[in-house]
């Protein structure tokens, strides 16, 4: 079975910098491009079914790539992003110049971080991407030949520390994702391997 891993397309917030989060923000005019061609470029790819955030910006993504086909649309409340608490909707500048923030070591050493008030760790995020990818994708298995899951930045690291079972210190391995780049994995016989975590199908 084949999984493709979809982050969604740019947000307004993404061209600025913010930090989302659980925040519900919609696709700009760019991101919606994005899906649409990925979603133009896939249309002659079977998808078995597709397994969505319920965050706007993903499920619009979703929507647009299975661009009226009949593939059955699922939301998951595991896949959502992770939640920054108060840091929601700060410039990334913002937070990295502020020296009670542990945002600052979200990127480069991801095993430092720790959540602002109301905020989520790391830890929990990797465990809700493990939860979701042992109850619902690796049951598929037998059943399906192709399934897409569409997310987010963080969401789909987690996810791929998962495949890759690896430590928080490599969270980041491979860089974090473009929008509506495709990260695909073959997921055979209860083994993992990952074939191409950089797969574009839209021009840039």
């Amino acid at each position: 079975m084949e999984l493709y891993i979809v982050r969604h397309g740019e947000t307004i917030w993404n061209k600025e910098k913010r930090l989302q989060g659980s925040t519900d923000i919609e696709l700009g005019p760019e991101g919606i491009r994005l899906a649409k061609e990925t979603g133009e470029a896939l249309m002659n790819t079977h998808i078995d079914v597709i397994y969505s955030s319920p965050l706007k910006r993903a499920y619009t993504t979703a929507e647009l790539i299975r661009n009226g086909r009949d593939i059955e649309l699922i939301t998951d409340d595991r896949i959502r992003e992770l939640n920054f608490g108060i840091s929601e909707g700060k410039r990334y500048e913002d937070l990295y110049e502020d020296e009670n923030c542990y945002f600052k070591y979200f990127f480069t050493e991801p095993q430092l971080y720790r959540p602002s008030e109301s905020g989520e760790t790391l830890e929990h995020l990797v465990e809700r991407a493990k939860d979701f990818m042992q109850e619902i994708i690796e049951p598929l298995e037998e059943d399906c030949e192709r399934v897409m899951i569409v997310a987010h930045g963080a969401m789909n690291k987690a996810i791929m520390t998962y495949i890759k079972g690896h430590s928080l210190e490599h969270f980041w391995s491979g860089g974090l994702q473009k929008n509506c780049n495709v990260i695909i994995v073959d997921y055979n016989n209860g083994k993992y391997s990952v074939l191409d975590e950089t797969k574009i199908f839209y021009h840039e």
